[in-house]
C-alpha cells in the first residue's frame, strides 16, 4: 500500500510538472498542488483511456501508455483550472 501511494505521488509529480511545462503562461501553484494536479490528471487520463480504448490496469499500473495518459489528463485538468479556477480567485 505504501508503494502504491509513493508511486502515485511520483507519477503525479512527473505528470503535473510536464503539464505545467507544456501549457504556456505562468501557473501560480505550489509543488503539492502540482502533485495533486498530476494525480487528478492520472485519474482523468485513466478514465479517458478506459472509455476510448476499453483497457484497464489489468496489465499493471506502471506502463508507458499510462504515463502518457496521466500527462494528457494533467494537461486537461490544468487547462480547466486556468479557465475556471483562476476566475474564482479574483
Amino acid at each position: 500500500m505504501i508503494g502504491f501511494i509513493l508511486g502515485m505521488i511520483l507519477i503525479g509529480l512527473v505528470a503535473g510538472a510536464i503539464a505545467r511545462l507544456v501549457v504556456p503562461g505562468k501557473q501560480n501553484i505550489s509543488i503539492p498542488m502540482t502533485i495533486l494536479l498530476g494525480v487528478i490528471g492520472s485519474i482523468v487520463g485513466g478514465f479517458l483511456g478506459k472509455l476510448i480504448f476499453n483497457k484497464d490496469a489489468a496489465n499493471g499500473f506502471f506502463q508507458t501508455s499510462g504515463l502518457i495518459g496521466s500527462i494528457i489528463g494533467a494537461i486537461i485538468v490544468l487547462l480547466l483550472w486556468i479557465k475556471f479556477g483562476s476566475k474564482a480567485r479574483r
